[in-house]
């Protein structure tokens, strides 16, 4: 097994050193995932910033992009894909539309409901801001996985997914 001295390596020493009856290979895994999603959405938020976006409303004018033409969808698809509650979504939303960046309709289906469309001024700044996304993630890969080993992660990744989403 390949050796590692990072501070979850050092941590599990610690824990051997103390409680050698237990097996602390999944402490590898699970401290490592979690120090490493922190890392990543550091860098990845710090992307979002250089076009003003805080991570929920990058999400929210992704998730609008995405849709297609005509760029909407009700409060509670947005909730529900980006999977923060409806009280969150509103605050999000209220900002967005500040900024001229979405806009609020009645729904024509339904009277009481809303819809969330993107503006002109949106789409161009998500489009911007995606382009720049995509850009850090292969950039964030590269650097620390080869191609082989990026593919290999993500097949595990999708694996170990699918045993909680499907």
């Amino acid at each position: 097994m390949e050796q590692h001295s990072d501070r979850v390596a050092r941590i599990m020493a610690e824990w051997e050193r103390e409680r050698p009856d237990l097996d602390l290979a999944p402490q590898g895994v699970f401290g490592r995932l979690h120090r490493l999603a922190n890392h990543l959405t550091e860098d990845l938020v710090a992307v979002y910033r250089t076009f003003d976006l805080a991570e929920g409303e990058f999400d929210v004018l992704a998730t609008l992009r995405r849709a297609g033409a005509p760029f909407e969808r009700t409060p509670g698809e947005l909730a529900a894909t980006t999977m923060v509650t409806t009280g969150a979504m509103t605050k999000r939303l209220d900002r967005l539309e500040a900024r001229g960046l979405v806009s609020r309709r009645q729904s024509a289906d339904d009277g009481r409901g809303r819809v969330i469309a993107l503006t002109d001024a949106g789409r161009e700044l998500i489009d911007r801001a995606f382009t720049a996304h995509v850009a850090n993630e292969r950039r964030l890969l590269d650097d620390a996985l080869s191609a082989t080993d990026a593919a290999t992660l993500e097949r595990l990744l999708a694996t170990w997914l699918a045993h909680y989403e499907t």
